[in-house]
């Protein structure tokens, strides 16, 4: 594959959430061997997934996953948060890939020419593995803090809020990992 093509897709998981970090990925796919079946992460099954992750993981010339923590998200808003992430996960790519393309309105800072797409999870592969590797990378960190704090149910709602999850909030206060910032959440402190 050569050098001058290497086109990074990236994308975010995790900005509606009341806990945890936001998460980012970027991909640059090979050519070579494309991967069947990407699609915007949120319009997949959780088997299907974890599928592709392990297929991009393999497969795609390079890939990073990055995070914003709560702290953070709380410090400079979700959306800063969110560029954060993805800034973060493009500069820890194996390779600097010479073209970004984001999902969404806005792009990182990297000084790499970057473009911003509405829907681009649905529409330009690179982005759709992206959004799979975000996604399957928080929904295993929430698992993780799941165990961590079982009486929220972490491991159900993953953090967004769901009737399960105000009603946590309200029974047991908040974790350390909650978004500060975030209503619900803030109307609790």
């Amino acid at each position: 594959m050569n050098a001058s093509l290497w086109v990074c897709g990236v994308d975010e998981a995790g900005r509606g959430p009341l806990a945890g970090p936001v998460y980012a990925a970027a991909v640059i796919l090979d050519d070579r061997h494309p991967i069947a079946g990407l699609a915007d992460s949120k319009k997949l099954n959780e088997s299907k997934r974890n599928h592709l992750a392990a297929e991009i993981r393999q497969h795609a010339v390079a890939w990073s996953i990055a995070t914003a923590s709560a702290e953070e998200i709380d410090e400079i808003n979700i959306l800063q948060a969110s560029l954060l992430a993805m800034k973060r996960a493009i500069e820890s790519l194996s390779l600097r890939p010479h073209e970004v393309l984001v999902d969404g309105l806005y792009c990182p800072k990297t000084g790499i020419t970057s473009r911003a797409i509405v829907k681009g999870d649905s529409t330009v592969a690179a982005i759709s593995a992206a959004s799979i590797l975000a996604k399957t990378a928080r929904d295993e960190a929430m698992l993780q803090m799941h165990e961590r704090f079982p009486q929220y149910g972490f491991d159900a709602h993953k953090g967004y809020p769901t009737a399960a999850h105000l009603a946590a909030l309200k029974k047991h206060g908040i974790t350390p990992e909650h978004r500060k910032s975030f209503r619900p959440v803030r109307e609790l402190l």
